[in-house]
């Protein structure tokens, strides 16, 4: 029988106007798991079973997922992938029609900071609305939410029959400068100017 469980987020940075869009980092963690174990003394939570945790746009999902809530409401999971396989992590950037999608045998999210680690065959992706437009691999990627910028390690532990020395591969495609937006031409017609009949009295 699947688990169902809803995590509340009470972070400090959650008191936005009624009026702009909640965070994910500030929405609440909903969890579907095969088994949940939950102490309320330490604020930790084990599912376990093929687990998806969701949190605004944020979809993660693992063998394992262990989560820890601190004082003030920040929230900390470590995703553990199935045997042979990698767990997986999806969110929608801010603003723009860009998701990012990363993957890795273990992967670490913590809400405070913002901040996603990926780690053993890391894998992130850049999309733009569908389309795939970045794509970097790595022995450990760590990406910053709130700066877009993420760095990525290479090593032995990175290494395939495709890439023996486990060096970083990356696709990055060249951004697009936006057009200038095109201004219409005027079709009003312009003042008209009267001949001036002083300048012809002043010559008698």
């Amino acid at each position: 029988m699947a688990v169902l469980a809803t995590v509340t987020a009470l972070s400090a940075t959650a008191a936005y106007a009624q009026s702009a869009p909640k965070a994910d980092r500030d929405m609440p963690m909903n969890a579907e798991a095969d088994a949940l174990r939950y102490d309320d003394l330490k604020q930790t939570s084990v599912f376990t079973g093929n687990v998806v945790i969701t949190k605004g746009t944020t979809i993660i999902r693992g063998e394992r997922v262990d989560v820890r809530q601190d004082p003030q409401g920040y929230q900390f999971a470590t995703v553990i992938a199935p045997a042979g396989k990698r767990a997986f992590y999806r969110k929608k950037r801010e603003g723009v029609d860009e998701y990012i999608e990363g993957e890795g045998e273990l992967i670490e999210y913590d809400s405070q900071a913002d901040i996603v680690k990926f780690t053993r065959r890391a894998e992130l992706r850049r999309y733009n609305g569908t389309t795939l437009v970045d794509e970097t691999s790595g022995a450990l990627i760590t990406y910053n939410n709130n700066t877009d910028v993420f760095t990525v390690d290479g090593g032995a532990k990175n290494s395939t029959a495709a890439n023996p020395t486990g060096r970083v591969r990356a696709l990055l495609s060249p951004r697009t400068a936006a057009a200038p937006p095109k201004v219409a031409p005027t079709t009003t017609p312009g003042p008209v100017l009267r001949p001036s009949l002083r300048l012809g009295a002043d010559k008698n």
